[in-house]
């Protein structure tokens, strides 16, 4: 079409969510570049600089508004910069409750959604990251022995060390890359799947993601909210449980930091159809015994075999037991707890694992020797060339192993990155010989490093500070669980 100047016009109409007609007009220069995008909402025209300047200055962006901005995204017509000033606006002046809400059903329908057989219960959870967490590698496979459907996307770890696709692909074949229809099929076949984001699997999260990892806008409530729960929401969940983590070692330091992001959470969760609970679980000290990619896996296949750390098989057990609940499957939280404490004691859990490795391309014969009695592990994954075991320096009670100092050694040996394109040494790691609340003597090994360079003498001084040695009288005990924040029942919107 013409304008009245005679340039040449593209035209749009986008029907929003709340039904009243966007007219987008797109103008066009001579050689048929973008010059300016414009969007009509009723009445009012507002250009793109003019909506960053809108939420700069505190306003409050419409259903239709957010929708333009997420399809711009995710269509390339809206420019990286004008993206990341439109993050940082939003990470210097917040989102009301029905921004952020809108914004995550954009991101969630902007790509792929999954859609499963009305029969099935299909479960996940997500974890705010923490030092040693590798629950998910024991609780997907528990719950598909429960006879629940876990599409589990993860992601790879940013700073102290991998994430749960980093710890997988520790093992030789294991890939995470699957289509939308491999993940349907796996489920089909074994019951749980864990694999990266498809590439048509909420897109706008994508590109947003990446640029606010590139302009320090991740700790926005706003932008955690929608880019976890829009993941969430495409995968067609019948329950979510989040593990929302509080303490030295996790992004929020306090519980009442990590209360409040937990029930935004769930209020946007169970607002766009998912039911969603959290638990809040202190992050102090690492979880289990071992911090880094291949020695988590090693552990994790552990808690698998009914053996393991206790307070690994805690988080499963908890995490698990509430979605068994929430989701239907049991009758109280108990009998779910217990449920998937039996499934890991009687090996059908592992079974689980077993077929979801080589559904996902772990050749058999490795798949069973790692599911096997026997616990060489290395074998089916790379060993760190150097393996150093430190001393207690004096007798005592372990009245604390500081997992935050830990992770920072085992970043600067390998194990994690500081940007996304980055690889990692899935070697590294340490195995932790004692736990909280042991007496200890003098010149005992405390802790075992795997490293590939030769000489940890420039880290001595941050390992001295991970332990903390004192009198047995000084020692408390603590659950990992604080507390738990059930599912709330929101008038739909």
């Amino acid at each position: 079409m013409k304008s009245t100047s005679g340039q040449n016009l593209a035209l749009d109409v986008i029907f929003p969510l709340d039904k009243v007609p966007v007219l987008c007009l797109t103008q066009l220069t001579g050689n048929g570049t973008l010059s300016d995008v414009k969007m009509s909402f009723k009445d009012n025209t507002i250009s793109f600089p003019e909506l960053i300047k809108l939420k700069r200055d505190g306003g409050q962006l419409s259903h239709a508004e957010i929708h333009t901005f997420v399809h711009g995204v995710t269509s390339g017509d809206i420019q990286d910069s004008q993206i990341g000033a439109m993050l940082m606006a939003i990470w210097q002046k917040g989102m009301t409750d029905e921004e952020t809400v809108a914004l995550t059903r954009e991101m969630m329908n902007s790509g792929e959604m999954f859609k499963w057989p009305k029969e099935w219960l299909v479960l996940d959870k997500h974890s705010t990251g923490g030092v040693g967490d590798k629950v998910s590698l024991p609780l997907a496979p528990a719950l598909a022995a429960c006879g629940c459907k876990v599409p589990m996307i993860s992601g790879r770890g940013l700073a102290h060390t991998g994430g749960t696709l980093d710890k997988l692909e520790s093992i030789q074949g294991f890939k995470v890359n699957q289509s939308v229809e491999q993940v349907k099929q796996i489920l089909e076949d074994v019951g749980c799947c864990i694999v990266g984001q498809t590439k048509n699997l909420v897109p706008a999260d994508r590109v947003l993601y990446a640029i606010r990892d590139a302009t320090s806008t991740v700790d926005s409530h706003p932008l955690i909210i929608s880019s976890i729960i829009s993941k969430k929401g495409a995968e067609g969940l019948s329950a979510l449980v989040l593990d929302v983590k509080f303490g030295r070692a996790a992004l929020y330091k306090d519980v009442d930091s990590a209360r409040s992001l937990a029930q935004s959470l769930i209020t946007v969760g169970n607002k766009l159809g998912v039911k969603t609970g959290a638990v809040l679980s202190r992050m102090d000290t690492p979880i289990g015994q071992s911090v880094g990619n291949a020695v988590e896996v090693c552990e994790a296949l552990e808690c698998l075999k009914g053996r393991g750390s206790d307070d690994l098989k805690e988080l499963v057990t908890y995490l698990g037991g509430h979605l068994l609940w929430m989701c239907g499957h049991s009758c109280t939280v108990e009998s779910g707890k217990k449920e998937i404490a039996l499934k890991l004691e009687n090996g059908e859990a592992l079974k689980k694992f077993e077929a979801m490795l080589m559904a996902q391309g772990v050749s058999a014969d490795v798949a069973h020797s790692l599911c096997s009695d026997e616990n060489d592990y290395f074998r089916h994954m790379k060993r760190a060339a150097h393996q150093t075991e430190l001393e207690v320096p004096d007798n005592g009670a372990v009245l604390d192993i500081d997992g935050l100092a830990l992770a920072e050694v085992l970043h600067k040996l390998g194990a994690g990155r500081s940007k996304s394109e980055e690889e990692i040494d899935h070697s590294v790691g340490a195995e932790i010989l004692v736990k909280i609340g042991q007496q200890i003597q003098k010149g005992e090994s405390w802790i075992r490093i795997h490293h590939s360079s030769p000489d940890l003498s420039a880290h001595d001084s941050n390992l001295r500070k991970v332990l903390v040695i004192g009198s047995r009288d000084e020692y408390k005990s603590a659950s990992r669980v604080a507390e738990f924040i059930y599912p709330n029942e929101p008038n739909m919107s």
